[in-house]
């Protein structure tokens, strides 16, 4: 195939376009990543380019509506607010940590001391220690509750799944989790702690689900409605 763009002109300015070559594709997949704002086209294995430019450009109108409808990006910075379960705060930079570290809570902020070229930087690391804490606390009090054992529990940036449970009892979860409601999270910790009983999607599952996570339902349907939001925080 031939030379594509690696940007796509639009009205509202130039965007990564991204091009993937997958063989089990049998048409042209386009979607935008929530997390540069980049368009993404799936190829079939033998598509042309001259092909792939004809459907980004009779696809040009469905790319800008998906970008104007992506909620703003919210960049970690001084007084810039944002939620801690659920809970909004404010983020406020201090000259001085007075022996709290590096970030702390008090009633409604988030501060954050030292050099203020690494605000952002110290803002997630805070966020993902918080998210290490509040998560572990969940998981193992559930697991106990059911008679199993949680090996592990790891937080990393995933853009994919909220979380994973593999068979040895190792958790993985997104640290982002710990920007939506406490009730969501404890949904999420729920799904992977059933699967130390259920490693499926049965009918048993989500009893489990239900019964260490009441109102599981409503907490899913927040994940799908606010999954962009929660990935263009930072």
């Amino acid at each position: 195939m031939g030379a594509v763009p690696e940007r796509i002109a639009l009205s509202s300015g130039e965007r990564p376009l991204k091009i993937v070559r997958r063989r089990s594709a049998r048409r042209f997949i386009l979607r935008l990543d929530d997390e540069d704002d980049a368009v993404i086209l799936t190829l079939p294995r033998y598509a042309s380019s001259a092909a792939a430019l004809r459907f980004l450009d009779d696809n040009r109108g469905w790319i800008e509506q998906r970008l104007d409808e992506l909620p703003p990006r919210i960049v970690f910075a001084d007084g810039v607010e944002i939620p801690i379960l659920g809970v909004p705060h404010v983020i406020r930079h201090r000259a001085e940590s007075r022996g709290h570290g590096a970030a702390w809570l008090e009633p409604g902020t988030l501060c954050v001391a030292g050099d203020p070229r690494h605000l952002a930087r110290r803002v997630t690391d805070f966020l993902r220690e918080r998210a290490r804490h509040e998560l572990g606390l969940r998981a193992r009090a559930m697991a106990m509750s059911i008679g199993r054992r949680v090996l592990r529990i790891s937080v990393r940036d995933t853009r994919t799944r909220w979380g994973s449970c593999a068979h040895d009892g190792a958790l993985c979860f997104s640290w982002r989790l710990i920007l939506a409601p406490a009730a969501v999270v404890d949904y999420v910790v729920a799904h992977e702690i059933a699967h130390l009983k259920h490693m499926n999607h049965g009918a048993r599952f989500w009893r489990a689900v239900e019964d260490l996570a009441p109102g599981s339902g409503a907490q899913r349907s927040w994940l799908r409605r606010n999954r962009a939001r929660l990935l263009r925080f930072g």
